[in-house]
Parts: C-alpha cells; sequence; structure tokens
C-alpha cells in the first residue's frame, strides 16, 4: 500500500527514462551511502513504538525460542517469515513436500515441527543466512490488503523536487511494475510539504483511496500520520509497509514494513544504527565502508580506483568502450591518501578474477607525487604481480610521472584517458590468456 520516502530518491521508475549502466551504477552507490537498512523485525519494534497495530508475534534464533513464541500468540494459525535484508523475499521457496510452492515470507505452520524447525523449510530466494532467525507471527484472516507502489531511484521532475513523497495503490505487491504499466491510475503519489507534514485530510484522503472501510477510515489516517511521524523523527529514507491491511473484524495492521534510514543521521539516531546487521552485508564493501572508501564490486577483470564518483563512471565507461570490463567501482573521494590507496588495493586484489588495475585520480586537494609515493608503497608492500596502469591529473602530475617511471614497479604511467584505458584493457588480456594456459608473465615499462 504505502511506501513513503524523499523525491529526490524516489521518483517514479515508472516513467524515469531508461539509462545507461554506469548511471544506473552510481544510483546504487548513492543508495549506499545514504539508506541503512534494518530486518522487518526492527522495524516492528520501532512500529509499536509509535503505537502502530502489527500481528502478534517475535522473532527467534532457536527451536525453543520459536516454540515459546507461538505459546505467547495462543494460536495454531501462524506465519513463518524469513528475516533477510532484501527486496522481494515473498520469491524464496520452501523445500518440503508438505509446503511446496509456497513463498517464504508467509510460510503457514503450527505450534509443532513446523515452529520448532523452521530452519528446514525456509529458504530465501537469495539471502540464507536468513533462515537462521524466523519471524513467527499470528496468521490473520484480511478484509482488504493494501499494497505499495515499487518506486525506485530514478529521475525527478516538477516543483516537489526533495520533498518527501507518499506513493500508494490499492493493488499491487511485488508485481506493482505490472500495475503502473497497465494499470498507472491505480498508483496515487502525494508530495508532502515539508514545513506542513501530513495533515488528517491528507492522510483520511490517502485511507479512503485505498479502500478502507467507514469502520477503519481514522484508524488508517492516524497510523498514515504515525509511519510521517516515525519518518522525520528517525530520520528515515524510506518507510515502506507491504501490505497495510483491515482485518476482518476492522483493525488496520501493518503486515510487513520495510525501512532505510540516511546514514548521515547515524550521530542522533544511534539505537537504529545499533540495529545494522553487516553479517548479510558484503563484507568487502563493509570493510571498505570502515575505511571511508565507496566500493562496489562487479563482474570484471579490471579493478578500478578512482576518486570522485564523475570520474569513476567515466573510468567504467571508457573501459568498457575499450572492450573492457570493470571489477569493481571503488572511489576514494577527495582522501587518495597513501593509507586509504592501501585499503584500496587489498581490496581489489582480493577478488581474484583481478587482472590489471586502473588508477585514474586527479590530484587537487592531494597532490599527485603523494599519491605515487602511495602507490608505489603500496605496490611494494602488497608484492603485486598484476600491471597497474595509473593516470594521474593534477597538482604535481609531472613529479609523479617521473617518480613511477623511476620506481621500477610494473606500474605504466600515462597521461591520456584513451590510451590509459586501451593499455588497461590490453594487459588484462594478456594476463588473463596467461592464466588461462598455466603461464607466469613478467611486465616491463618497454612494454
Amino acid at each position: 500500500m504505502y511506501r513513503l520516502g524523499r523525491s529526490r530518491a524516489l521518483a517514479s521508475a515508472f516513467s524515469a527514462p531508461k539509462v545507461s549502466p554506469s548511471a544506473r551504477l552510481q544510483s546504487i552507490a548513492q543508495q549506499q551511502r545514504r539508506a541503512l537498512s534494518i530486518h522487518e523485525y526492527r522495524s516492528a519494534d520501532l512500529l509499536r513504538q509509535y503505537g502502530i497495530d502489527l500481528p502478534k508475534g517475535s522473532v527467534a534464533t532457536t527451536a525453543a525460542e520459536a516454540e515459546a513464541v507461538a505459546k505467547n500468540i495462543g494460536t495454531d494459525d501462524m506465519v513463518i517469515k524469513a528475516q533477510v535484508l532484501a527486496g522481494g523475499r515473498g520469491k524464496g521457496s520452501v523445500s518440503t513436500k508438505r509446503a511446496q510452492g509456497r513463498r517464504a515470507r508467509h510460510l503457514l505452520a503450527d505450534r509443532g515441527q513446523d515452529v520448532r524447525r523452521p530452519d528446514d523449510r525456509l529458504q530465501a530466494h537469495h539471502q540464507a543466512d536468513g533462515r537462521r532467525r524466523p519471524s513467527v507471527q499470528r496468521r490473520l484472516h484480511l478484509r482488504a490488503q493494501v499494497r505499495p507502489a515499487r518506486v525506485l531511484p530514478g529521475h525527478s521532475h516538477g516543483p516537489c523536487f526533495a520533498r518527501p513523497v507518499i506513493v500508494s495503490s490499492s493493488q499491487g505487491g511485488m508485481d506493482i511494475e505490472g500495475v503502473a504499466k497497465e494499470n498507472p491510475d491505480a498508483i496515487t503519489t502525494t508530495h508532502i510539504d515539508i514545513n506542513v507534514g501530513v495533515t488528517d485530510e491528507i492522510a483520511r484522503g490517502i485511507a479512503t483511496k485505498l479502500g478502507f472501510s467507514e469502520q477503519c477510515i481514522e484508524d488508517a489516517k492516524d497510523t498514515i500520520k504515525n509511519l510521517y511521524t516515525i519518518f522525520l523523527e528517525k530520520d528515515a529514507t524510506q518507510i515502506e509497509i507491504n501490505p497495510l491491511s483491515e482485518t476482518s473484524d476492522h483493525k488496520v495492521m501493518c503486515m510487513d514494513a520495510k525501512f532505510g534510514f540516511d546514514d548521515n543521521a547515524d550521530f542522533r539516531q544511534k539505537e537504529v544504527f545499533e540495529w545494522r546487521d553487516t553479517t548479510q552485508e558484503d563484507p568487502e564493501e563493509v570493510r571498505a565502508a570502515e575505511a571511508g572508501l565507496n566500493f562496489i564490486k562487479l563482474d570484471g577483470d579490471i579493478g578500478c580506483l578512482v576518486n570522485g564518483a564523475g570520474l569513476a563512471m567515466a573510468t567504467m565507461d571508457i573501459i568498457k568502450l575499450n572492450g573492457g570490463q570493470p571489477a569493481n567501482f571503488l572511489d576514494v573521494g577527495g582522501g587518495a591518501t597513501p593509507a586509504a590507496i592501501k585499503e584500496a588495493f587489498e581490496l581489489i586484489t582480493s577478488d581474484p578474477k583481478v587482472t590489471a588495475i586502473f588508477v585514474n585520480i586527479f590530484g587537487g586537494i592531494v597532490r599527485c607525487d603523494a599519491i605515487a609515493h602511495g602507490l608505489i608503497n603500496t605496490v611494494k608492500t602488497l608484492d603485486l604481480k598484476i600491471p597497474i596502469i595509473a593516470r594521474l591529473q593534477g597538482t604535481n602530475m609531472e613529479q609523479a610521472h617521473q617518480l613511477i617511471n623511476e620506481s621500477g614497479m610494473k606500474i605504466f604511467s600515462i597521461d591520456d584517458l584513451q590510451s590509459a584505458a586501451e593499455r588497461a584493457v590490453q594487459l588484462s588480456k594478456v594476463v588473463k590468456m596467461a592464466r588461462d594456459i598455466d603461464v607466469g608473465v613478467e611486465f616491463t615499462l618497454g612494454i
């Protein structure tokens, strides 16, 4: 039914033009920096703090805890839900014959073995670790289910740029994109004036369009207003309820929740950020974040070390243009210090597929000669055997070029971007061919 976010990041993906792979990657990088995700059971705890109704239940880490939760629920009609930090959890599968074809997110259970042994029955679509910590909840019979418009980061249009936005729909679910294509009028977008907030009139209007009965309109209105309060007070970037439902006894319930929070607010949202589960994140990306690096692993074989998101996009595009495949997005930002360069190289070379590294840095705040020293020392310390192509532009670039050429390291200092990209692709192919036939390759600066 309901997704609340900031219109800068929640412009409609349904009407947005198609974008290039590098632009999509930039969007991913922005999400990585700005949106802490928490587990559904943590979101449920937060909702309860604000007086919002949810099905009775709790998370369980052991069979004994699951049984205790089931007894506390007081009914034999329950649902087991995988706790994973991924979208589309409802597309998970169930491995036992008894429940074959049911979805991991809505797996029916009873107080017996089904609850005590959820690990054997839940198989999450992407992240199987979520099976170890399922949520056991009471199953409710619903009069109506109101599902969210799944709006993704894209291009923002109109005068409401950077305002909070509520996107809601009485149709959809996991296939809301199909609804947007076939019946776009079923999706409602409401921009919120940050100085006014969600008024009774706005909230009641949204609840009415969502189809709540007369008995539930006021409760639905209050729920929508409380969700907006959470959004503001907890520095959220997104609040998604899927579905927000009316039960058969006319109660408004949040049946599922997905929250995202602004990473820049970690200093004042201590409790929320303590809920972060790094075990379900990419360990390399976690390590990079701790070092102040913006790192996303890709499928190619040419490692990229760049400062600035725009330059990183251009670097990956020109590698692709010359027939190569970037192995990562790695932006060291303005802090291209020797320590950051060393950490970046360790991240890049931890991928065994990497056959060459393209360093493309503009030395403004940090001088090129200082970057060159850090680069040379890192290659020596790590004893790197793969070729490194360095394009350093900016302050003291001539000194940097001289330092690299006189170092004797396998670093090829090239000023022209196109020439540097060509060389990176060529050397990567040489190393790859040598590996394929199990032959060692030595590079010299005269290549």
